[in-house]
């Protein structure tokens, strides 16, 4: 099994050798958290894991062709985990949640597995981390601070509430204060207010 998730881990690491929000410092981010959140909860790990490596690996093909990332996603791990001979049993699992992990897909996670893996996702796009990447992303993107501050309180204020596990709940409550206090910080360093005018003393020069 160790060397299976070996040449896993070395075959998305190729696949996403391009830096950017969704490189593969992000799926390895996304890959510990799954390790934390689903030792706690008692998900099954050769189910989890995989699912965490290959849950982006078609991120740039979608860019590319529109193909959605999850669906292609999930056809490349299939593909790979019956090449080295993966567990049959593991299979089903491991598409299911790479296929359930993108909100937007509307297939809701059916299993512990998937939910640890979207809350793991939804984790690392909150806190330090997150805004991170979405100053990054909106880069990407042509955009500018405008574009990254509107994407943090429409889509990442949203995502504690988001949460399937208890785990991940406990972790989201930090990372969303986080967000918050940034919010207001960068609020009042671009909209200054004009300080108060100083107080006069008296005027000791007539003494």
């Amino acid at each position: 099994m160790n060397e299976q998730m070996a040449l896993m881990r070395e075959h998305v690491r190729t696949a996403l050798q391009g830096s950017g929000s969704h490189g593969f410092d992000h799926t390895a981010r996304v890959v510990r958290l799954c390790e934390v959140i689903g030792a706690s909860e008692g998900a099954d790990m050769a189910v989890l894991i995989p699912a965490a490596l290959f849950h982006d690996i078609a991120r740039s093909l979608e860019e590319e062709t529109g193909v959605p990332h999850e669906e292609e996603g999930a056809r490349v791990a299939e593909t790979l985990l019956r090449s080295i001979h993966y567990p049959e049993d593991h299979i089903p699992g491991i598409i299911h949640a790479i296929r359930a992990h993108r909100y937007s897909a509307g297939i809701a996670p059916g299993t512990l597995e998937a939910q640890v893996l979207v809350d793991a996702d939804n984790l690392d796009a909150m806190g330090a981390v997150g805004i991170a990447r979405t100053f990054l992303q909106a880069g990407e993107r042509g955009g500018g601070t405008p574009d990254a501050i509107d994407h943090i309180r429409e889509k990442l204020l949203n995502l504690k509430s988001r949460m399937y596990t208890e785990s991940a709940r406990s972790i989201a409550g930090e990372r969303h204060a986080f967000l918050t206090t940034f919010l207001e910080t960068l609020d009042g360093e671009m909209h200054p207010s004009t300080p108060p005018a100083a107080e006069t003393g008296p005027d000791r020069s007539a003494r």
